[in-house]
């Protein structure tokens, strides 16, 4: 679907798109229609056509080579066959941290759609989102005010982005920000799979009073393409299991609230 002119040629250009990657690691799509002479919408499809059939992942503007070991994205559909027990457990104990008159903020992902499945019966809530299926879980619950932003709808994730939901985001307030990732390390922090949703989300916590990231322990110690957020500007991560020495040794450092889905927790914040 993707071939435009004779299939030879578009093979051939293809072919050495993926050498330019493979040699600098990334190409923007002015760069293909600088370097093979051709408009800019055959770059965007050839790029398109690559991710694929290739260790190539899109971002806004280009594509990067995947030689890496990072984090791979998911559909939502495929992590919802994985540690879904763990995951309730998790959005159990974050929905335990919002109070009625609470205005919360979700982001993307399992967990954080399991955080709204344990509020629908809650009233006096608002929750921003740009998740249009977080949205959807919660249309029918009388007690919950939902706010959605506006955006282009990832597929993978439902997450909506771009300039429409980040202008938006900004016009908001939101108190208690719970952050899904993709993976989490001390140095780059807070990552995901998308340059997309990474933007949205920054913007997100940047309206935020408080920032909480939920993840399951295989997310720890994993970093994925683009930080959303260094560790030092969590509040608060909420998780199944104790955190790797790195990890703990971080939160500690920065005051961060530890609550595990177990039972036990540990305010790092306090004396």
């Amino acid at each position: 679907m993707y071939e435009t002119g004779s299939g030879n040629k578009a093979k051939r250009r293809r072919e050495a798109i993926m050498q330019v990657l493979k040699q600098q690691g990334r190409i923007t799509v002015a760069e293909v229609v600088n370097l093979f002479h051709c408009s800019e919408a055959t770059a965007r499809r050839d790029l398109d056509w690559l991710e694929q059939t290739e260790p190539v992942i899109r971002t806004i503007g280009g594509a990067l080579y995947d030689g890496l070991n990072f984090a791979k994205e998911a559909t939502f559909a495929e992590k919802t066959g994985l540690l879904w027990v763990e995951k309730e457990k998790i959005a159990a104990k974050a929905a335990s941290l919002v109070e009625e008159g609470d205005v919360i903020g979700l982001s993307g992902g399992t967990t954080t759609f399991l955080i709204a499945k344990a509020l629908k019966a809650r009233a006096g809530i608002t929750v921003v989102t740009n998740a249009v299926n977080i949205a959807m879980e919660l249309a029918d619950s009388e007690g919950i005010q939902v706010v959605v932003t506006g955006g282009i709808m990832r597929n993978k994730s439902f997450e909506l982005c771009g300039p429409l939901a980040e202008k938006m985001v900004q016009e908001l307030h939101i108190g208690k920000m719970f952050l899904g990732l993709d993976g989490i390390t001390v140095l780059q922090g807070a990552t995901t799979y998308s340059e997309a949703e990474a933007q949205i989300a920054k913007v997100l916590i940047s309206r935020s009073q408080r920032t909480y990231a939920v993840f399951d322990h295989t997310k720890a110690g994993r970093a994925s393409l683009f930080t959303i957020v260094p560790i030092s500007r969590l509040h608060g991560i909420v998780t199944d299991r104790e955190l790797e020495p790195a990890l703990m040794q971080a939160v500690t450092e920065h005051g961060i609230e530890l609550h595990l889905a177990n039972g036990n927790e540990k305010n790092e914040s306090e004396g």
